[in-house]
């Protein structure tokens, strides 16, 4: 019998917990709270000074040659999205070019979403990626590992993910929680190799020309965003990204 009890009560503790908003959630954690406490109020002023709302929608553009992190923020009554910030990578893994196998210390490139927010990372806070996707996987080819775990995050070091310095990581960190918590399911990362304009294209196509036919399946996804500060359609089709 008092197992029975403790169990209901183990049972009810869960529940309890899965039905908090995920703000409190993630508030439970130590190095949440300390990036809350550091972190929200100047974050909420420019916030506030850039126009958005309490309940926001977030889109991240990353650009591996450039070293940068960008955090794009839109009202949800809004369309199109703005630049709110813009981070640097503080240390780099492996050459421009998608991660193709494990262990290659590559940064994957390509159209992700986050898909773990881990408030007890060996890395101090870190947002996952959701690497590999299916054209990642085409890529790769089925007798070889895709790898994986590959997450924005904090303490300088990288074998293939994103790093930002604990205090960067602590901002991003909690506006993906803020706006996670607003009810967006779905926060997409676009990771590119490069600003993808023209000029920049040809550049690097002819320092990396294994990568050109990958890039063109790339390329379209960053202007249609550059053009329109929408969040673009992508579809996965034949180990290929189409833009909709």
């Amino acid at each position: 019998m008092k197992f029975l009890f403790a169990a209901l009560m183990i049972f009810m503790s869960i529940s309890t917990k899965a039905q908090q908003p995920f703000k409190l959630q993630q508030l439970q954690f130590e190095r949440v709270k300390l990036a809350y406490d550091l972190k929200w109020t100047s974050l909420q002023k420019e916030l506030q000074q850039a126009g958005f709302k309490e309940n926001f929608e977030l889109l991240i553009t990353a650009y591996k040659a450039e070293g940068k992190l960008e955090i794009w923020i839109k009202n949800k009554d809004k369309q199109k999205f703005s630049l709110f910030k813009t981070y640097d990578f503080c240390a780099h893994s492996g050459k421009l070019g998608p991660k193709v196998i494990e262990g290659d210390l590559q940064t994957p490139e390509g159209f992700y979403k986050i898909n773990v927010f881990n408030p007890m990372s060996s890395y101090h806070l870190s947002l996952g990626v959701d690497y590999p996707n299916e054209v990642d996987k085409v890529r790769t080819g089925k007798d070889r590992k895709t790898g994986g775990d590959i997450y924005i995050h904090g303490d300088c070091v990288t074998v293939g993910c994103i790093p930002l310095t604990d205090d960067k990581i602590r901002e991003v960190y909690v506006l993906a929680v803020e706006a996670k918590n607003s009810g967006q399911l779905e926060i997409p990362v676009y990771i590119f190799p490069f600003r993808m304009t023209k000029v920049n294209f040809e550049s690097y196509a002819k320092e990396y020309p294994q990568h050109i036919a990958f890039w063109n399946t790339l390329q379209p996804g960053f202007h249609y965003f550059e053009k329109n500060k929408k969040m673009a359609r992508v579809m996965q089709a034949g180990g290929k990204y189409l833009i909709k």
